[in-house]
C-alpha cells in the first residue's frame, strides 16, 4: 500500500522542468508507450507507462531507485507512436538525469565511468589488440586519450566511478 508520505507532488513539475521532460503532463498514460516497446518483449515487467504513472503520482524514491528507467534502448519506437507526442524516450532520459544527480546510478556505470578514465573506451586494449593492427598495416591504439579524461573531468562524470563514494541515503533523498 502507497502511504502519502511516499508522495513527492512536486516530483512531476521537477521532471517537466528538466530538459527532456517538458510532456509529463501531456501523457494520458494509454500505454502506447509500453506497447510499442521491444525492451517488453525480452521482459514483461518493463513499462514506460507505468514509469511514467508512478512519476505524475510522486513516487520519486521508487522511480529514480528503478532498475526499469537504465532499460530504455532509445530506439523511439515509443515516440513515434505516442499521441500526445510525449517524447518518452527523452523523459526516460530526463528521469535518468535526476537520478544520477540524486545519486541512483547503477554499478554497471560506474564500472563503465571507471573504464572510461583508465582506458580511455569501455574495451581495454591489449597488447595482441596492438600487435594485430600492426599485422594490418594500422597504428596502435594508445591508452587513455587526454581528450577523454578532460571530457570525463568537464562533464562531471568522472565523480560517478565506481571509486566515488556512492551519497549518503540522506544525502539521495
Amino acid at each position: 500500500m502507497i502511504e502519502s508520505t511516499q508522495l513527492d507532488p512536486n516530483f512531476k513539475d521537477e521532471i517537466a522542468n528538466e530538459p527532456g521532460g517538458e510532456h509529463i503532463l501531456s501523457c494520458f498514460t494509454c500505454g502506447t508507450c509500453t506497447a510499442s516497446c521491444p525492451v517488453r518483449v525480452v521482459t514483461d515487467r518493463y513499462s514506460p507507462r507505468k514509469i511514467i504513472r508512478m512519476a505524475l503520482l510522486g513516487l520519486k524514491e521508487e522511480v529514480l531507485s528503478s532498475d526499469f528507467i537504465w532499460l530504455c534502448s532509445a530506439c523511439y519506437s515509443c515516440h513515434e507512436r505516442c499521441p500526445q507526442d510525449v517524447r518518452i524516450t527523452e523523459l526516460i532520459n530526463a528521469i535518468k538525469n535526476i537520478a544520477v544527480r540524486e545519486g541512483h546510478v547503477p554499478p554497471a556505470f560506474r564500472v563503465q565511468v571507471d573504464l572510461l578514465r583508465d582506458h580511455g573506451r569501455l574495451i581495454e586494449i591489449g597488447d595482441y589488440d596492438n600487435e594485430r593492427r600492426a599485422e594490418l598495416g594500422l597504428p596502435a591504439i594508445h591508452e587513455q586519450p587526454a581528450e577523454v579524461a578532460e571530457i570525463l573531468k568537464v562533464s562531471g562524470t568522472i565523480a560517478l566511478g565506481a571509486a566515488a563514494p556512492a551519497p549518503a541515503e540522506d544525502d539521495a533523498k
